[in-house]
């Protein structure tokens, strides 16, 4: 199994502790219902969508019987994942409790990060799994 792709599926698991923990603070304390975005995010793009990039980049390619066609962008896109999902809820647990434009840009700046960590994924499952057509002569 490649680096990253256990680097992604051990993160998942850190992200469901996380949210977990936070989720039944949440059902504990009325206050920290303030951070219900940072906990359905830590789900949704922490828990799921990590757990689904270690898979889809461990079987994926070996559904198709193709080598992953860009492994060192699989390794880019765990750290710029990562470091996007981690700053943009940081940023806006901040931005909660003392507002700032800074807070709020930067908020969107790491959640562009992690959108574009999501289209390196697509990218590079679609050019390793659906095959170039060759042109008839």
């Amino acid at each position: 199994m490649d680096r990253f792709v256990k680097g992604f599926i051990v993160m998942s698991i850190v992200y469901l502790a996380v949210s977990t923990v936070l989720g039944i603070a949440m059902v504990v304390s009325q206050e920290m219902n303030a951070f219900r975005f940072v906990h359905s995010h830590l789900n949704m793009l922490g828990w799921v969508s990590m757990m689904i990039f270690g898979v889809g980049y461990h079987i994926l390619p070996r559904f198709v019987g193709r080598p992953l066609k860009h492994p060192l962008m699989g390794e880019i896109q765990f750290y710029v994942a990562n470091v996007g999902l981690v700053g943009m809820l940081l940023f806006y647990t901040l931005n909660a409790y003392n507002p700032s434009d800074t807070h709020v840009a930067l908020t969107a700046i790491f959640g562009a990060m992690e959108g574009l960590s999501i289209f390196m994924f697509i990218y590079n499952m679609l050019v390793t799994i659906v095959p170039k057509t060759e042109m008839p002569h």
